[in-house]
């Protein structure tokens, strides 16, 4: 890392006003206040924190910082001298984003101390610049005389000066910092923040990952994979041809067949949803369904009124209840804020945003709110465009994702070990590639299974993705296949670039926005046709993909297990009998393409 390459990088965050007091003891000594600006830069895969005094601002001829081959920041060089270009950039223009795993991270070497050295005549003797990658934790706390401070604590326990932000507090920066690394309350200081706390806890989760039983899974010619092509989304005048006189939905099967191959119309999503996801039965009529939502209504609001009617001071001995309103507030504000139906102050939308995922943490206080699950209650508010018919369906696909937001996260880690089983049984190359590089955890997949893909597509093609998994066609997890069919496209920059850990981490984090749904839909759906037509699937597989009739018997064994592999394999008749219909509703697949009509043990996601 150059000196003057972190200068001249885009300034995320920057802040006048904030001081180093020198000597505490004096007080009302102006000498012992330093007055700097404190900057957050990024400059290609790196974040770096900047504090310099106002003297030294627009010069960073005597500022300290660390190579990329020191020992976190204790290893000081001097800068060469360069003017900073200051950028007029305010936090609310871009949606914080948060990871789950490190992007960035070196080796360090061997330090014999931790002190910086002084300067000639005193000079800049107090600034500092660091890379994220170093930072460990930060304390935080307020000042008797109204602002905060605030103390960063680098790797191997070195501590910089105390930040005093005498011009406002700390939140802005702790927002911008949570744009590159997950932060979470210490569970023996509440002060402090700890930096990527639950990756650690994750890497001890995850650690016997890949000893886990591989299903004695070798590798199978799975034969051609055929080309698929989709068809237009569902219209209206199609929808409203398989609805009765009473309002029950006909032919049932066959159209989420077609929702499954093309999508639905955009003015179709806020009826078509709610069965999807489960609130209206498919075989109800309009009159049950009207009664349905009345009786919704009138539950919503009661479990509304639960929290709305809690004082101040009632609250004050609800550290739970506290907790889950900051978190909920912190993440509404930063969610989907460049889409027009959330941009803006005092925007309706995110009010809803709020009281919907309030009111959720009474109606399953157990897991309350967790960091992530605004991603899914954004989309279905904006489809619905109702604060009632918005819950009852986040609640619905809440049931599906409940295992990825509990204490545990037991469901992330089983679909951690089910998608390195398919993506092995695909590709064992790759797989041990990924393995020789440290990758083979997968961890780098964690953010697409927690929130379904939504930080990876944009906002429309989210809406097209979700209605297609909401069928459940053409097998059980295949959401999976899709996260195979992703990776397999980027297996060759990869593979021929010979990315280790970091560079694999930055690449797939890089892959945000830039995918194309209709593309990965074709991909994992003929990868399921694929295995169609696999004579002999393992029985791991089988599981995953929750074929019926798991078990055959074979030639060459009357237990369904093969003499030379020790396999148990399930017959692809199984697996074609849940696709037959897919295949065959029209006469094959349409010959027009789609058009896109509109994107043990693991710490839970705490209130950071």
């Amino acid at each position: 890392m150059a000196a003057a390459g972190v200068v001249s990088g885009k300034i995320i965050y920057e802040q006048e006003g904030v001081y180093i007091h020198s000597s505490l003891g004096k007080t009302n000594d102006q000498d012992s206040l330093i007055s700097g600006i404190l900057r957050v830069l990024e400059k290609d895969a790196e974040v770096i924190v900047d504090w310099r005094p106002l003297d030294d601002a627009l010069d960073s001829s005597s500022i300290l910082y660390a190579g990329k081959d020191s020992s976190s920041v204790v290893e000081w060089t001097q800068a060469p001298k360069e003017r900073a270009h200051r950028v007029a950039e305010h936090l609310n223009s871009y949606e914080a984003e948060w990871d789950m795993v490190n992007t960035v991270s070196f080796k360090k070497k061997p330090h014999t101390n931790g002190d910086a050295p002084s300067h000639r005549n005193g000079k800049s003797k107090w600034s500092f610049l660091f890379s994220l990658t170093d930072l460990k934790s930060i304390k935080q706390n307020k000042e008797g005389m109204g602002w905060s401070y605030l103390v960063f604590c680098l790797k191997d326990d070195v501590v910089l000066p105390a930040l005093h932000f005498h011009q406002g507090d700390s939140k802005l920066l702790i927002d911008s910092l949570e744009k590159y690394v997950a932060l979470c309350e210490s569970p023996q200081d509440k002060r402090t923040l700890l930096v990527n706390c639950q990756n650690k806890s994750l890497s001890q989760s995850f650690e016997n990952l890949l000893d886990e039983p591989a299903y004695g899974l070798i590798q199978i010619d799975l034969g051609e994979r055929p080309v698929v092509q989709r068809r237009e989304p569902v219209s209206l005048e199609e929808w409203t041809k398989n609805v009765d006189s009473e309002g029950r939905i006909l032919n049932v099967d066959n159209m989420k067949q077609m929702i499954f191959r093309g999508g639905l119309s955009h003015a179709l999503r806020k009826q078509a949803w709610k069965f999807l996801l489960g609130y209206f039965p498919w075989d109800s009529t309009k009159e049950e369904r009207t009664q349905l939502q009345k009786q919704k209504t009138d539950e919503y609001f009661r479990m509304k009124l639960q929290w709305k009617s809690v004082s101040e001071e009632q609250e004050k001995r609800n550290s739970r209840l506290r907790d889950y309103r900051s978190l909920i507030e912190k993440d509404v504000n930063r969610t989907d804020r460049t889409n027009k139906f959330y941009e803006g102050q005092d925007n309706p939308g995110l009010i809803l945003l709020h009281d919907i995922l309030m009111t959720y943490c009474m109606y399953d206080f157990d897991l309350g709110y967790v960091q992530g699950m605004s991603d899914l209650l954004s989309p279905l508010l904006y489809v619905m465009e109702n604060e009632v018919d918005a819950f009852w369906c986040f609640a619905s696909y809440m049931d599906q994702m409940h295992q990825n937001f509990e204490e545990q996260m037991q469901g992330m880690k089983t679909q951690l070990i089910q998608l390195s089983t398919l993506l092995r049984l695909l590709d064992s190359g790759f797989c041990s590639y990924l393995e020789s590089q440290d990758s083979g955890y997968l961890y780098f997949c964690f953010r697409w299974l927690l929130i379904r893909f939504k930080r990876e597509f944009s906002f429309l093609d989210i809406l097209r993705l979700w209605e297609v998994m909401w069928t459940e066609l053409p097998c059980k997890n295949f959401h999976l296949l899709l996260c195979c069919a992703i990776l397999e496209s980027e297996k060759q920059q990869i593979m021929e670039k010979h990315y280790g850990f970091n560079e694999i981490l930055k690449h797939i984090n890089e892959l945000s926005m830039k995918i194309d749904v209709e593309d990965v839909l074709c991909k994992a759906e003929a990868i399921s046709l694929q295995m169609v037509k696999c004579k002999e699937l393992p029985q791991a597989v089988c599981e995953i993909l929750g074929l019926q009739d798991s078990e055959v018997t074979t030639p060459d064994s009357d237990n369904g297990e093969d003499e030379n592999t020790g396999m148990t394999i399930c017959p692809a008749s199984a697996f074609q009998s849940n696709l037959l219909p897919v295949l065959t509703a029209s006469g094959g697949r349409d010959d027009n393409p789609t058009e896109i009509s509109m994107s043990p043990n693991v710490s839970r996601l705490t209130p950071a």
